[in-house]
């Protein structure tokens, strides 16, 4: 593997598919709650970030509840969560549309976390990452699932310098909290 130093700061992009979310008839897709797993898996996947030094500057989520509240209990694993900001346009985004809104990240945030969903989430690791560590990019491949966590690092001088093939994905990551 060749991985060619760029310029800047090393940046992270962290990206969180939310937890298990539930199918109640009745309920409209954005506002489907947590299922009982996603309710365990998601503070896991706080614990996961917060051990692997990996807490974001800034996160961006998704407007759908299943997304905020795996938010919500990721970050309540931490001492002090960073800001969060929702956007309607990573509900179902392709990754047209999740490129457009981590481009719009300030330039001193250097690990930037964003919430939300596949088959988009799954689409942006892979279109940004050159290469990965491991079987990381297999993997991803195989399967993106529910609350997992995948890190892409890259140097830039800003978020809007991040495009296809611009990575390399350093980790996945799958937390999955116990039954009690």
């Amino acid at each position: 593997m060749i991985v060619r130093a760029g310029t800047g700061p090393l940046r992270r992009l962290v990206v969180l598919r939310h937890a298990k979310s539930a199918w109640p008839e009745g309920v409209e897709d954005h506002e489907r709650p947590l299922a009982p797993r996603g309710l365990r898996d998601a503070p896991a996947a706080g614990r996961a970030l917060a051990e692997a030094d990996c807490l974001p500057d800034l996160a961006l989520c998704s407007t759908a509840v299943r997304a905020r509240r795996t938010w919500e209990l990721a970050s309540a694993e931490w001492g002090t969560p960073p800001p969060v900001r929702y956007d309607e346009r990573l509900y179902a985004a392709g990754v047209p549309d999740l490129l457009e809104v981590v481009r719009e990240a300030p330039p001193e945030v250097e690990t930037l976390l964003v919430v939300g969903h596949n088959p988009g989430l799954e689409e942006l690791v892979l279109e940004l990452a050159r290469d990965g560590l491991d079987d990381t990019l297999d993997r991803v491949r195989a399967k993106f699932p529910t609350s997992a966590i995948a890190v892409l690092s890259w140097h830039g001088a800003g978020w809007p310098a991040l495009g296809p093939g611009t990575a390399l994905l350093t980790s996945l990551t799958v937390p999955r909290g116990s039954k009690k």
